[in-house]
């Protein structure tokens, strides 16, 4: 008798945690249990369903919970896709692009060639003048950073509160992150004189080759600048070399209306011909790529 009564108390047991789930699984459903039947269960008046009931409740339960496990691994597979997209790629090849760049720079400051552009003469020019060599001074530090070979470039007698300091991070988002040197000194402070070379045209010196155990001078002039023979004069006040780029040893004059020859280039596209030269070693190629027909000269292959 005792064994039988146990074995009552937990058929009683079982009957109303079946009960209990199957109740729970009806408020899943939004469906009150008195809806399913009226009548009181039959384990201490608790809800009765079927065995057929239930077992339809456990098998959506299960649906339901695969759904949910398949919305989460959308969800997922959403964030990755993200992630790994076109944009992440674009993100990911701008990265290695400017780490690249900033060793190829970081090479040219430790083993040349080196270009200054000489800030000395800028106070010669006017504030519209002062603007346009601070935006070529940009570009030619763009050219710069994107080239396979670049030089190493200063900014000299680069003084804090002038004209040209104060356009330069007016004008160029990001001026002070440019990788290269800017200071108040001279170049003659900083490199031997047998060093440097001062780039003029006005110079009866062919540029001939790029040392990368050079120092190359820019004039910070901007072309429409008439200053004639400012930059040589300086040059040869403090006993300098001086060179111009050999336009008219590897180009012809072109007839124009204007009869107008020029072999004064902006500080950026007298880089470009630099540049262009020092990665490819050939002239022709070099002025095509810094030197416009506008400025009346072009390769002898351009005229026949």
């Amino acid at each position: 008798m005792a064994g039988g009564g146990a074995g009552g108390g937990c058929s009683s047991a079982e009957s109303e945690g079946e009960a209990a789930v199957a109740c729970e699984a009806l408020r899943l459903l939004r469906i009150e249990p008195s809806a399913v039947g009226s009548s009181a269960g039959r384990a201490g008046g608790a809800p009765w369903c079927s065995r057929n009931v239930l077992r339809k409740r456990r098998r959506w339960e299960r649906v339901m919970a695969a759904k949910r496990r398949k919305r989460r691994q959308e969800r997922e597979r959403s964030r990755v896709r993200r992630a790994e997209g076109p944009g992440a790629a674009s993100r990911d090849g701008r990265r290695a692009a400017a780490a690249l760049a900033k060793e190829r720079l970081l090479e040219a400051r430790a083993s040349g060639p080196r270009l200054c552009v000489d800030l000395g003469v800028a106070d010669c020019m006017t504030q519209k003048e002062t603007s346009r060599l601070a935006s070529q001074i940009r570009r030619l530090y763009g050219a710069n950073r994107r080239a396979e070979k670049p030089f190493w470039l200063c900014l000299t007698e680069f003084v804090v509160g002038s004209l040209i300091y104060e356009e330069c991070f007016r004008m160029n988002d990001g001026f002070s992150n440019y990788l290269m040197d800017t200071t108040q000194e001279s170049y003659l402070d900083l490199f031997p004189l047998d060093a440097i070379v001062y780039l003029t045209p006005d110079s009866e010196n062919a540029l001939e080759d790029i040392d990368p155990n050079k120092v190359y001078v820019l004039g910070g002039l901007v072309d429409e600048s008439i200053h004639k023979k400012l930059t040589l004069q300086r040059a040869q006040e403090q006993s300098l070399q001086t060179a111009r780029l050999p336009i008219r040893e590897y180009m012809v004059k072109t007839v124009n209306t204007k009869n107008y020859h020029s072999e004064t280039l902006a500080i950026n596209q007298v880089f470009d011909v630099l540049s262009t030269y020092y990665e490819t070693r050939s002239w022709p190629a070099a002025l095509k790529a810094g030197v416009s027909s506008g400025k009346g000269y072009v390769l002898p292959d351009a005229v026949k």
